[in-house]
C-alpha cells in the first residue's frame, strides 16, 4: 500500500505541474522516477520511451503508465494514470462550467507565460542523460541525426522512429551471432485500427466515446494532430461543433498542465455536460491503459532478443533525437522576447548549477514570467 501511495503523490504531483508538452512531461518523470526514486534503470525507462513511440496515444501519459505497472502491477498503472490525468481534467472541467455558463473562458494566458522557457531547462537535462545512455556509438549518432534531419522536413514520428529502428538492424545485425528465433516477425507486433465510427448523427453518450475512441487509435505523434482529427470528426463531418467552439477547446488545453488531450474533456462537456465530458475523457484514454499493460512486459523480452535489442536501440536513439528537434523548436518559438530569455537563464541555473527539482523550476518560472510581464 505504500507503494500505492508514492505512485499517486508522485503522479499527481506530475499532473499539477505538467506543463510544456510530452518532452517536458517526460523529463520531469525520469526526474521523479529515475534520480530521485530509482524505480528502474536509466536503460529501461529509455527502452519504454522508445516503445511508446510506437503505440497511438499520448506518450507523456503512457511513460506515466509504465512507470505505474513497473513500481506495482496493474494497480500502480490504474493509480499512476489516473493521478496524472485527474488535475488537468478538474481543471479543464472547471473551464468548461464557465464557459458554457457565461459564454467565454477567462484569460489566464498571462499566468502561464514564464512556464514553458522554464521547463526548456528541464527537457534539457533529461535530454542529456538519455543521449548519454542512447548514442552507444557513432553509427547510432548518425541515425539519430537523420531523425533530428527528417523532423524539420516533416516526416510522420513514427515512420521515423521505426525507421531508426530497421536501420540499426541493417547496420549491426550483421555483428551480431545467428541465434535461434531471430527473425523480424517477432521484433515489433503491430495494432492497425481502421473503421470505428460514431454511433449516427445525432450526439449521444456511446456516440461521444466512439468518436474519442476512434480518435484514440489513430493519434500517433504530437497530440497537436488532435486537432486536426476533432475539426474532420466534429465539426466537418458530424457537425456537432462550430470551428470557433474547437478553438476555444484547443485554447483550455494549452492552459491546463498535463496532456493535450484532455481537451477532450471540455468538448464533452460542450456537446453533453457532464456526461459527455466523461464518456469523451474515457473514450480518449482507455487505449492507452489497455496498450500500456500488454506493451510492458514485451519490452524487456525485446532488449533479450539479439534483432529486437537492435531494433531497441535505433528507436531510442530516434526518440531521443526527437524530443531534441521538439526542445528545439519549442525554443524558437518561446524565446521571442526579453522576458522568455530571462526566464529561461534563471530556469537552467535552478536546474544545472542549483540542481533543484522540477517543481521549483516550474514555480519559480511561473511567478517570474508574470511579473516580467508587468515591465
Amino acid at each position: 500500500m505504500d507503494q500505492i501511495k508514492e505512485i499517486f503523490a508522485v503522479c499527481f504531483k506530475l499532473g499539477c505541474l505538467a506543463f510544456g508538452g510530452p518532452a517536458a512531461h517526460i523529463a520531469m518523470l525520469e526526474d521523479e522516477v529515475i534520480e530521485k526514486r530509482k524505480w528502474m534503470s536509466r536503460e529501461h525507462f529509455l527502452d519504454l520511451v522508445g516503445a511508446t513511440n510506437l503505440i497511438p496515444g499520448p506518450n507523456s501519459t503512457q511513460m506515466v503508465l509504465h512507470c505505474g505497472k513497473e513500481r506495482a502491477g496493474f494497480l500502480g498503472l490504474t493509480v499512476a494514470g489516473l493521478a496524472f490525468i485527474l488535475p488537468a481534467t478538474a481543471m479543464t472541467l472547471a473551464f468548461a462550467w464557465v464557459y458554457i455558463e457565461f459564454g467565454d473562458i477567462p484569460d489566464v494566458a498571462q499566468f502561464f507565460y514564464g512556464i514553458k522557457p522554464a521547463v526548456l531547462a528541464i527537457i534539457v537535462s533529461a535530454l542529456i542523460k538519455l543521449g548519454k545512455k542512447a548514442l552507444k556509438n557513432y553509427q547510432l549518432g548518425i541515425l539519430g541525426a537523420l531523425a533530428f534531419g527528417a523532423y524539420w522536413f516533416g516526416l510522420n514520428e513514427v515512420i521515423v522512429i521505426l525507421g531508426t529502428g530497421l536501420l540499426s538492424i541493417l547496420l549491426f545485425s550483421f555483428n551480431q551471432k545467428k541465434k535461434e528465433g531471430g527473425n523480424l516477425k517477432s521484433v515489433v507486433p503491430f495494432l492497425f485500427i481502421n473503421g470505428i465510427g460514431s454511433i449516427g448523427g445525432a450526439i449521444s453518450a456511446m456516440g461521444i466515446f466512439g468518436v474519442f475512441l476512434k480518435i484514440a487509435l489513430v493519434l500517433y505523434g504530437s497530440g497537436y494532430l488532435l486537432i486536426a482529427y476533432l475539426d474532420a470528426e466534429l465539426v466537418e463531418r458530424l457537425g456537432w461543433l462550430t470551428k470557433s467552439q474547437l478553438l476555444d477547446a484547443i485554447a483550455i488545453g494549452q492552459f491546463t498542465p498535463g496532456p493535450l488531450l484532455t481537451t477532450a474533456t471540455f468538448v464533452g462537456y460542450q456537446l453533453m455536460s457532464w456526461q459527455g465530458a466523461l464518456w469523451a475523457t474515457l473514450g480518449m484514454f482507455l487505449p492507452s491503459f489497455v496498450l500500456v499493460y500488454f506493451l510492458n512486459p514485451i519490452v524487456p523480452k525485446l532488449r533479450k532478443h539479439p534483432l529486437a535489442g537492435l531494433f531497441l536501440d535505433g528507436v531510442n536513439i530516434g526518440a531521443v533525437a526527437l524530443m531534441l528537434a521538439v526542445t528545439v523548436d519549442l525554443s524558437i518559438h518561446t524565446l521571442v522576447e526579453w522576458q522568455a530569455f530571462v526566464v529561461a537563464a534563471v530556469g537552467a541555473v535552478l536546474t544545472f548549477y542549483w540542481k533543484k527539482s522540477a517543481l521549483v523550476t516550474v514555480a519559480v518560472g511561473a511567478v517570474l514570467g508574470y511579473v516580467l510581464l508587468l515591465f
